[in-house]
């Protein structure tokens, strides 16, 4: 009697959708707003888990932020006035440094919350939200920076040879307060950190997020627009501007493949503002935007934008990632049951 066959073998497992990687993957490159397709995790359920941790991490520190104000009021009974008055005006008085940094320091909490979710929900590689060259590029960032400034220092100096639009010449002339180099030194520390937070939020989370979902880059510079708008309290002008400057950073983000250049923009426009409004006795958030400032900021963006893209036609960046694609699975490892070879009987024991 033959033994019974044994069940032929398995086939192997096919992949799971997770490890499969995209067509630009492997061929041209991941873009900046593709780039979490070379993270540890990068499931399409990421972008969201990101944020659900996000939003926690951001609560615990206000939290801590509301008790740090009532320490602060329970030896300065005026620190709830001047919040009131905050609430109900919001305005940024960059000669109070208490509601300068509480209204600084709100927004440069949100880059170690997004930072953290990131790590944990993405895994490896966390330089990845930065660049595609997986970090922080200093040395292009530097060189950004020095157009804006040269930029910037142009329009300083013509707008200060032109009658103001907001009738602010007369306090140019005030004298500094007491606290006046506090404000300073903190709109020297801190403005550089809360544009480079909203550069991580707005250019670095939402459009890796969207480029999870959607491939084309127009979707990722586009959709974050409202967003951005929204969190800027101006009028018409002012609104179209900042609509204009934030596809400028997104652009600027994926054609370069890293937020370098719109961060250098952004610290640059966002420092100009606050150390005029100190020097000024102004608000640098007021809701009013002059046809001039309208006109000029529009002139300063583009020719940022256009010089950047000068340079990196001269030379040109690794502005995306090419990644190796997985490894076919191994066949399975196991013996395939052969039928033995019984033996002839011997013709001696025959009937």
């Amino acid at each position: 009697m033959m033994p019974p066959a044994s069940a032929p073998p398995s086939p192997a497992p096919a992949p799971r959708p997770a490890d499969t990687l995209p067509a630009d993957a492997v061929v041209g490159g991941l873009a900046f707003h593709r780039l979490l397709f070379a993270r540890q995790r990068r499931g399409w359920w990421t972008p969201l888990a990101v944020a659900g941790i996000g939003v926690v991490l951001y609560g615990i520190l206000m939290v801590v932020t509301v008790i740090v104000i009532i320490a602060v009021a329970s030896s300065d009974p005026t620190v709830l006035d001047r919040l009131l008055a905050l609430s109900e005006n919001p305005t940024i008085d960059v000669r109070d440094p208490f509601v300068l940094a509480l209204t600084l320091g709100t927004i440069v909490m949100m880059l170690p919350c997004y930072v953290i979710a990131s790590r944990i929900v993405n895994g490896k590689r966390l330089g990845l939200i930065s660049s595609a060259a997986g970090r922080l590029r200093w040395g292009w960032m530097m060189r950004c920076v020095l157009v804006a400034l040269a930029l910037y220092g142009v329009f300083v100096a013509i707008s200060f040879l032109l009658p103001s639009e907001s009738g602010a010449d007369a306090a140019v002339s005030a004298p500094p307060t007491s606290v006046w180099v506090t404000s300073l030194v903190l709109i020297l520390v801190l403005v550089p950190v809360q544009s480079a937070t909203e550069e991580y939020v707005f250019r670095g989370y939402l459009m890796q997020s969207i480029g999870r979902w959607l491939r084309h880059p127009a979707w990722a510079i586009l959709l974050p627009v409202p967003l951005f708008v929204l969190g800027h309290l101006y009028d018409v002008l002012g609104q179209i501007n900042v609509g204009v400057f934030a596809i400028a950073a997104g652009w600027l983000s994926w054609r370069t493949g890293g937020l370098e250049a719109a961060i250098a923009l952004h610290v640059v426009n966002n420092l100009t503002g606050f150390l005029v409004s100190l020097v000024a006795g102004t608000d640098p958030a007021a809701s009013e935007t002059g046809l001039f400032s309208f006109v000029t900021s529009l002139l300063l963006m583009g020719g940022f934008v256009a010089i950047v893209e000068w340079m990196i036609r001269r030379k040109p960046l690794p502005r995306t990632l090419v990644l190796t694609p997985p490894a076919p699975p191994a066949p399975p490892v196991g013996a395939v049951w052969t039928p033995p070879v019984w033996p002839e009987p011997d013709p001696a024991t025959r009937a």
